[in-house]
């Protein structure tokens, strides 16, 4: 029966992992950390197997507590509960449950702990409520052996308040974030955390091994490429576009993901930073308008940032579209329509001759594009010459930096929203949902179960 859900689960699994990859390029799905967890569940105990178990069908066991954690109301040391384990375990093995719904609660599935998990559930219990002191304590964790206590502090990470992963800053372990970071072994999640933290503690003498990596040609070196171009341009400043620019952006033989990356990095700094003048990262995206299979990628940031001096460049753009990349023109129509000068009213008038079909659907489907409103004072940041230093410099107080790092993607889905569907973007999307549907076919066909097993 339990092996029915198996494919579903993928299914699931997959497509949240591409909502996420969607979602949120400079770290992955954030899941709740065991201090949220404990602190959302009604009781919560370290429990002990007193004799071994064993893999049965219904799974039931029973397991003393040996430690309340929360709800010492509703639950005693000694006290017998019941829960589900499909797992092996020797007598006295010790795990984490949760229970909520009293008086008759409902227990979690049993979460193995070594005796270093148990004493950090502990700890746990009492950490002060300052969100900084808690960092300290969790970075510690960061990269631990055991992956119980590495991924929990890494999530907590993700859900701190910016402002706090900030004041940690001097606090923060310079030298064994480099180390992390330059770990060709390390998962890109991780090191898109540890280069937003470089970001904050990190200064002009970090550049030249950021450097490195960018020109590195090994793939797991440049893992997490859009943070790694948005710290060294945070570090760098204008003086890193060049790099910038010849690597991904002017490289026609660059990759589409590492021209994107580039492009989110630029897009975080154009929204989320003072670091570099506006002005300086526009002259950037202008050389992805010299590569048509790409350009819609940019044509939205142009009008939401004001550009208007690409008008011409445009215009010809659109005139010699062909089918492979005329998925550019509504971009074209969209600038134009936002852009107020006379020119640009001319130029609509010129292309509906060539192209009636994409004005229409520009008119159509899309709204005029805004430029984005100034900076109020109170949210931007003043860049002083010894903290060219924070990756990212606005952000609410009480923003999470997984919602802090989110910004460059959000910015894409904004940007992209507005301009026509590009097929290789579709192209991941597409795969996936071809695949969910081939196994959804063969349960139907199947009755819903997988063959069995010799």
């Amino acid at each position: 029966m339990g092996r029915r859900f198996v494919p579903l689960l993928l299914i699931c699994a997959t497509l949240s992992q591409s909502t996420n990859l969607l979602a949120c390029p400079f770290c992955t799905a954030v899941s709740q950390t065991l201090r949220q967890e404990m602190a959302s569940m009604d009781a919560v105990v370290v429990a002990e197997a007193t004799e071994a178990i064993e893999p049965s069908d219904t799974g039931e066991v029973e397991l003393t507590v040996k430690v309340v954690l929360k709800g010492e109301k509703l639950v005693k040391v000694d006290q017998r509960v019941k829960s589900i384990y499909f797992g092996k375990a020797e007598k006295g093995r010790r795990f984490m449950l949760t229970g909520v719904d009293p008086p008759e609660l409902m227990w979690s599935s049993p979460l193995p702990l070594t005796e270093r998990s148990e004493d950090y559930l502990l700890k746990l219990t009492k950490l002060p409520d300052d969100d900084v002191e808690r960092l300290v304590f969790f970075q510690e964790f960061l990269e631990d052996e055991e992956d119980l206590l590495a991924r929990d502090t890494y999530d907590e990470f993700a859900v701190a308040p910016y402002s706090a992963v900030k004041a940690l800053g001097p606090k923060m372990h310079h030298d064994q974030l480099i180390e992390w970071i330059k770990d060709p072994e390390i998962a890109s999640d991780r090191r898109r955390l540890y280069l937003t933290m470089l970001g904050v503690c990190g200064d002009k003498k970090d550049v030249p091994m950021l450097e490195a990596m960018l020109t590195s040609t090994q793939k797991s070196t440049r893992g997490g490429l859009d943070a790694l171009i948005a710290c060294y341009l945070t570090l760098n400043g204008a003086e890193g576009l060049p790099v910038v620019n010849k690597l991904f952006l002017d490289n026609k033989k660059a990759e589409y993901a590492d021209t994107y990356a580039a492009i989110m990095a630029l897009r975080f700094h154009g929204t989320e930073t003072d670091v570099i003048p506006k002005e300086q990262l526009v002259s950037s995206l202008h050389h992805v308008l010299k590569r048509p299979q790409l350009a819609d990628l940019v044509i939205p940031d142009l009008a939401r940032w004001g550009d208007w001096s690409q008008i011409d460049a445009l215009v010809e753009l659109f005139k010699t579209a062909e089918a492979g990349n005329n998925w550019v023109r509504v971009p074209v129509i969209n600038y134009l329509r936002a852009c107020p000068l006379p020119e640009a009213a001319a130029a609509l008038v010129e292309l509906e001759k060539v192209d009636p079909a994409a004005v229409r659907r520009a008119n159509t489907f899309f709204p005029v594009p805004a430029a984005d409103a100034p900076k109020k004072d109170a949210e931007t940041s003043q860049i002083s010459d010894s903290a060219a230093s924070g990756l990212v410099q606005v952000f609410d107080s009480g923003k999470p930096l997984a919602a802090a790092t989110a910004a460059l993607p959000q910015v894409g889905r904004s940007a992209t929203a507005i301009s026509a569907v590009n097929p290789l973007r579709l192209l991941f999307v597409s795969s996936i949902t071809a695949t969910s549907l081939t196994i959804l076919i063969w349960l139907v066909i199947s009755g819903g179960t997988l063959p069995a097993q010799t």
